[in-house]
């Protein structure tokens, strides 16, 4: 009898520290909910990819060939 109090009392010390393992964790997950605004962690909370028009794609090309060709007359000012 004396063997099934000790089994107990080491059984009922296991499970409180699994309860606070447990708290623990519960505690863990709820940070990062709230870090994350809130919102569960996972595919609903990244962003959607974004896409540029084609116009928008011809418009920055132009304006970085053209910064590319003042960029080549400075320098070919600056060599002679």
């Amino acid at each position: 009898m004396a063997n099934l109090t000790g089994i107990l009392q080491e059984l009922e010390a296991t499970r409180g520290k699994l309860q606070r393992e447990l708290s623990s964790i519960e505690s863990a997950i709820a940070a990062l909910q709230r870090g994350n605004g809130g919102r569960a962690v996972g595919r609903s909370a990244i962003r959607p990819q974004r896409f540029m028009s084609v116009a928008a794609r011809r418009r920055i090309a132009a304006a970085q060939r053209l910064r590319w060709a003042k960029w080549k007359a400075a320098k070919k000012k600056a060599a002679a």
